[in-house]
């Protein structure tokens, strides 16, 4: 690579677009210095559908993405989303064995909060501390050190089915890129766009795609459920073209320059004209009939998620109320229909905390892609942090003696 920062590459292969976003690590923080983007076609609901248009799709957004930051891509982080993926809470409980919870003492627990049925075609994408519990003492996120002899952790997993993130994984490949890491695309969003007293008060991002519509709740700084609805902007669009009798790309078309959630703020006045299925002549539409086509679905989508959050159990802790993310996001008139449905506030969320083309990527559209560059930061750094395989572990005076002679090297 040209630069001598460390480069991060965030790939978001969603239903109607794919998003590569370039940030440059740096001492004075997080810069984005490229950004590239492509319309999908072989993606349908977060999954592959046809390997070789995928493919083509990355290598066009990547290479827009490397032009603009003048670098080489090589490795990417990429978001991963669709019905496939679910989601549990579990618990694990251990003995510390030396009176001092060590590393080991983590890895343990971890493990033991992680051993859940799972079937044959299925895998664990994420498992999240929720918060440890050192004897009685409750909410705590990092015990390394604390004194006790009873540790247990209770953890959020993810699985997702293997097929799925194989296909993806063989798409990217097939484009020259090595896949560092996956994430689930609403955490990955939700590292963009959640500020960390919403964290803490509770809140849910709500990440509105083409083909999935993606939830995150968090409540006392973590992440407490996750959910994916298989409905989202591509729904609108094809209610559009079977309600006007017209093709998917003029529904699409009419969505962006006429859409509105609320049919009530839809210009009356306005001469929309669409052509047909066959693209023969135009015709005239009705904007209340557009209007209502859009708000009826979006209404839908958004009680759909309305009976998620209280699924949950956790929708009367969004004390922070509500984030609209995603492309769908932009959709005029959307943020006040979700504060009816859900009786929260609403804002629409955008990737915030960086430099550089920050005004380039300040659309909810991009939140994905700038959140798995900042999962993939704060994800390095928590597992040198506690969760290091690469740690000796301190446990017996051998232990105590290493951990004295690392600190004396460390100060040298």
């Amino acid at each position: 690579m040209a630069r001598g920062n460390e480069i991060i590459v965030g790939l978001d292969v969603g239903t109607t677009k794919i998003c590569a976003v370039v940030g440059e690590v740096n001492p004075e923080g997080l810069n984005i210095i490229g950004v590239g983007t492509s319309p999908s076609y072989g993606m349908r609901g977060g999954m592959v559908i046809n390997v070789d248009k995928t493919v083509q799709a990355i290598k066009r957004a990547v290479s827009d993405a490397q032009f603009m930051a003048g670098c080489e891509i090589e490795r990417v982080h990429v978001g991963i989303a669709g019905t496939h993926i679910k989601s549990e809470n579990s618990t694990g409980v251990v003995a510390i064995k030396n009176r001092e919870v060590m590393p080991g003492d983590i890895e343990r627990v971890m493990d033991a909060a992680q051993a859940i049925a799972l079937p044959h075609d299925r895998e664990i994408l994420h498992v999240i501390p929720q918060e440890f519990i050192v004897d009685d003492q409750k909410g705590i996120m990092d015990p390394l050190g604390m004194s006790g002899v009873r540790l247990e952790v209770r953890v959020h997993i993810v699985t997702v089915a293997s097929t799925a993130l194989r296909n993806i994984e063989k798409c990217c490949e097939k484009a020259g890129l090595y896949v560092e890491s996956f994430s689930l695309e609403s955490l990955a969003s939700s590292k963009a766009v959640l500020y960390p007293d919403e964290k803490e008060l509770g809140v849910a991002v709500i990440d509105m795609g083409g083909g999935t519509t993606d939830i995150a709740i968090f409540s006392r700084g973590s992440v407490r459920h996750t959910a994916v609805i298989g409905l989202g902007g591509n729904n609108i669009t094809s209610d559009i073209s079977v309600g006007l009798r017209t093709s998917l790309d003029e529904a699409e078309r009419i969505k962006r320059a006429y859409g509105n959630a609320l049919a009530s703020r839809i210009d009356k006045s306005a001469d929309i004209r669409v052509g047909s299925v066959s693209g023969h002549h135009m015709k005239k539409v009705d904007p209340q009939l557009l209007g209502r086509i859009i708000e009826a679905r979006v209404d839908e989508i958004l009680t759909i998620v309305d009976w998620e959050l209280t699924r949950s159990g956790y929708g009367d802790q969004l004390h922070a109320g509500i984030v609209l993310t995603g492309g769908v996001a932009l959709l005029p008139g959307i943020r006040e229909l979700a504060e009816t449905i859900f009786e929260l506030p609403v804002r629409i969320g955008f990737p915030y905390a960086f430099g550089g083309l920050q005004d380039t990527i300040k659309n909810p559209m991009f939140s994905t892609a700038a959140g798995l560059i900042m999962s993939a930061i704060s994800d390095s750094e928590y597992s040198e942090k506690i969760f290091s395989r690469r740690s000796v572990e301190s446990e017996g005076w051998l232990g105590r003696i290493w951990q004295k002679l690392k600190t004396w090297l460390n100060e040298l």
